[in-house]
């Protein structure tokens, strides 16, 4: 389908991919600029399904990594004067739908390999809580900038793991 020569972006949910395509998008970085802004240090957004959620955690990802070609005749174009690159640390629980316990860890233990290839792993770091504070820790360290966690899909993992007679309390 199109809407004035662009087309719809049905089933597209990265920010970078419509911008660079060919695809209508409509502008609410404003609103990613206000976010980015605040006066808070976390932000947790739950929206209905369908929502947009993938494709604002994709715009978040590209504007705390700097990329400013991005948003070129975009409101967050005119309205952020730094472009600071941050390390962001961006997790597709996606992957992680319909798991148990030992899998979930098992998907995060790849996600932090990704990152740990970058910041490094430290020693002692065994479980995945030890293993995220010190990429964080390092990823700041290295960088001398604030760490982004971008966590998109966390419902799908804490679903079925939430359910798990076994880890109930009694």
């Amino acid at each position: 389908m199109q809407q004035g020569g662009r087309l719809y972006p049905i089933g597209i949910q990265t920010f970078e991919k419509i911008r660079n395509g060919n695809y209508l998008y409509i502008d609410k970085t404003q609103y990613v600029y206000q976010m980015a802004h605040s006066s808070s240090n976390y932000m947790f957004l739950s929206r209905p399904r369908r929502f947009g959620k993938s494709l604002l955690t994709s715009t978040l990802e590209a504007y705390f990594e700097g990329r400013k070609e991005q948003f070129k005749e975009l409101a967050v174009e005119k309205l952020e004067t730094e472009w600071t690159k941050y390390p962001v640390l961006h997790f597709d629980m996606s992957t992680a739908k319909h798991v148990d316990k030992e899998r979930l860890e098992s998907e995060l233990n790849l996600k932090l390999i990704e990152y740990e290839n970058v910041y490094g792993r430290g020693e002692g770091e065994e479980n995945v809580n030890q293993r995220l504070q010190g990429v964080i820790r390092r990823a700041y360290e290295q960088t001398g900038r604030q760490v982004v966690v971008l966590i998109d899909e966390y419902d799908a993992p804490l679903l079925d793991v939430v359910h798990e007679e076994k880890d109930l309390p009694v």
